[in-house]
């Protein structure tokens, strides 16, 4: 049988043969053919590459990444642009995609975080920086852990170690470079953020690419499916990139079935988005449209029913919001992968494509999952806390929502499978599916972290708030969050919460306030409530979880009596309240020490004690302007404390994003470490050099 070949415009030639053609591995992609085979045999054996020949080299290297042996990474040091990468051979290319794993695992295992995300994408990665021109061509992340790779290849890899002290962000970031076309944020931000791009560019008369990479968590967000139905509707020319990595919220589902990569699904890829394809795709379309509209449906749904046969489940609901769905294609395959974007990036008029991308994390060693836990947190003893009052209570069930589940709250999980629902990057329908549960008879605690929660704020005003829905939200990583920076950075619920009128707003002090806390919401029947805590570790380390105390709702308690200087904590900060204590007793003062626990309701009569027996009321919280101190002031203001002998200051977190740092560095950056409370008093007690010496 002879061969045909088709020429395109890209200088890529589609081959159709009845044998096997095999790769020079020294060839550069300007001279390579992108192959199709029809042989039987390749249509139904699954596709190799020399990924999975590397696959033990690596897991080797995976389970050794903690060490100071600098490994030898030669392509990757000559790469100054990611220009330079169209410049290499396939094989040069293979070996810089185990280069870049190698050096990610050398590095990034020091932050104890799990690389995995990032170890997948790096075939992908470098296939987008290959085929397209960043940064004239916009290349959008929308999830952090994937971007590893591409700040190796934009050459911002020597300050990434430590993530902090001015080094490089976490996140991508406009400021930092020019090859971040926006800022990551929460997830599922890249298609709208793209789409916008690309009208701009259509606007302006521009004729640069846009590429969304999203991935199989941050797509289950309703934002994407918003943007994807508008960016169908607008038609504009971009391409998203679904990076599959096979995650999924339930283990049953995860176990099911898949898009899987065969000769016939990278066949059938190449052939969708090749533009011999989409051209007479087209041509189709507007022959049925002229023949009348009868026909033109009747094309629409074959067409339609054709390309579901094919592609994988699910995949005609792209279809559906407008989208030109390509795929599966194997991510770790990077001559498919570059055959497929330079099609499609060939393609001058298209409008919006989605590129399915089949990306395995397992291929990499699990040792690379490198999170490691040593010490009790807030968490846990919320978790141990939240299941001995399930084990008192059938009503209480959990919904969790945010990009990854707290390892804690598994034994729940584990202990109450039928009462536990994790949603996903779903905060807003957490909220509201909270408020059913809770009209349906159910104690519902909502679990969300702080910056999480922004995102469903219109839900808890009027779905819970409004309503007087007793949902019981948990508000995890308050506060300030290290090398996470401001991105989940927890500044801001104080305020957003604290300002609702039937909220109850409170913070535990310590792990044994957490606990009793906890007990306290399970008591409230009549109105929501919430209760906020850090991401870090409780202040006893053997602490044993007892059974929880329900607290009198808006009273809170003086821990440490003294005179002049009265220090008022709320949550965590009461910690720091002591330490100034003690600071200060060195000093020869005796200040009051008196934990809040509730931001509204006030304790009044505490606050109105604190106010007519001291001179100076310092209130603390890590939270913004507009929190707990605001409550305070709105309070003896309207009470006439104000217009007597108190004075009054505020110690809040400033009015700005602090980046990645240490959590101790970020709290004296924020101005809340003991020192830097005892040093407020000192101030105003007119000692202003102590508090100088004690600063310095």
């Amino acid at each position: 049988m002879g061969s045909t070949s088709i020429g395109y415009q890209s200088g890529i030639s589609a081959r159709f043969d009845d044998r096997n053609l095999n790769l020079r591995s020294d060839a550069t992609f300007s001279s390579l053919p992108c192959k199709v085979d029809f042989s039987r045999k390749s249509f139904f054996s699954p596709t190799t590459s020399t990924h999975n020949k590397v696959c033990s080299n690596r897991a080797r290297v995976c389970s050794l990444p903690n060490t100071d042996e600098k490994l030898e990474t030669p392509i990757l040091d000559s790469i100054e642009t990611p220009s330079q990468l169209k410049n290499l051979t396939v094989k040069e290319l293979k070996v810089l995609a185990d280069e870049i794993r190698t050096e990610l695992l050398s590095v990034l295992w020091k932050t104890r975080r799990s690389v995995k995300p990032s170890l997948a994408a790096i075939e992908l990665t470098l296939a987008l920086h290959y085929v397209f021109r960043a940064p004239v061509d916009k290349i959008l992340w929308d999830a952090v852990e994937q971007t590893y790779a591409h700040k190796v290849l934009t050459r911002r890899w020597s300050s990434i170690p430590s993530r902090q002290n001015n080094g490089v962000s976490s996140v991508t970031s406009r400021l930092e470079s020019e090859y971040d076309s926006f800022g990551t944020g929460h997830g599922c931000n890249s298609i709208s953020a793209g789409l916008g791009l690309a009208v701009a560019r259509d606007i302006k008369g521009k004729r640069d690419r846009v590429v969304a990479v999203i991935d199989s968590v941050t797509i289950t967000a309703g934002q994407a499916y918003e943007a994807m139905s508008n960016a169908g509707y607008l038609d504009s020319n971009m391409i998203v990139i679904l990076n599959d990595n096979r995650h999924s919220l339930h283990p049953n589902m995860a176990d099911g079935s898949k898009a899987s990569i065969s000769a016939l699904s990278s066949f059938m890829s190449k052939i969708q988005s090749s533009q011999i394809f989409r051209k007479f795709r087209e041509l189709a379309k507007a022959m049925t449209k002229k023949i009348g509209k009868g026909m033109y449906e009747w094309a629409a749904k074959v067409d339609e029913y054709a390309r579901g046969m094919v592609g994988p489940t699910g995949s005609t609901l792209f279809e559906e919001l407008g989208l030109y769905y390509i795929g599966p294609v194997d991510g770790h395959n990077i001559e498919d992968l570059v055959c497929v974007l330079r099609e499609v990036a060939s393609l001058d008029s298209m409008g919006p494509v989605l590129v399915h991308v089949i990306t395995e994390e397992r291929r990499d060693a699990e040792t690379a999952n490198i999170v490691v836990k040593d010490r009790r947190t807030y968490s846990d003893c919320f978790a141990e806390a939240l299941v001995k009052e399930a084990e008192k209570d059938r009503d209480i069930v959990v919904v969790h929502a945010g990009i990854e589940m707290d390892p804690s709250l598994v034994t729940f999980q584990e202990r109450f499978p039928d009462r536990f629902f994790n949603v996903g990057m779903a905060e807003q329908h957490a909220v509201t599916f909270s408020a059913g549960l809770s009209s349906g008879g159910l104690k519902p605690f909502c679990i969300i972290p702080s910056a999480f929660l922004q995102r469903a704020y219109d839900q808890v005003v009027h779905d819970v708030d409004r309503q007087r829905k007793a949902v019981r939200f948990v508000i995890t990583s308050a506060g300030l969050v290290g090398s996470d920076g401001p991105v989940q950075c927890g500044a801001f619920d104080i305020a957003f919460m604290s300002c609702l009128p039937n909220m109850i707003a409170m913070a535990p002090a310590n792990e044994d306030e957490l606990v009793n806390m906890v007990a306290t919401a399970a008591n409230v029947t009549d109105r929501p409530v919430c209760f906020r805590f850090p991401r870090g570790a409780i202040v006893n380390k053997n602490y044993l979880v007892p059974i929880g105390l329900p607290i009198e709702i808006g009273r809170g308690r003086v821990l440490l009596e003294g005179q002049d200087v009265a220090l008022l904590g709320y949550g965590a900060m009461v910690q720091n309240c002591l330490n100034a204590h003690s600071l200060l007793s060195k000093l020869g003062l005796n200040v009051t020490v008196a934990d809040a626990r509730f931001c509204k309701p006030l304790d009044i009569k505490l606050v109105r004690d604190l106010c007519q027996n001291h001179k100076f009321l310092i209130t603390v919280e890590e939270g913004c302007v507009g929190g707990f101190g605001s409550h305070v002031a709105q309070f003896i203001a309207l009470d006439g404390q104000l217009d007597g002998k108190i004075k009054w200051r505020p110690i809040v977190l400033p009015d700005g994003y602090i980046e990645e740092a240490s959590p101790n560095e970020q709290l004296a950056l924020a101005g809340l470490t003991g020192h830097h409370i005892a040093a407020t008093a000192l101030s105003l007690l007119g000692r202003t050099r102590e508090a100088l010496l004690l600063m310095s």
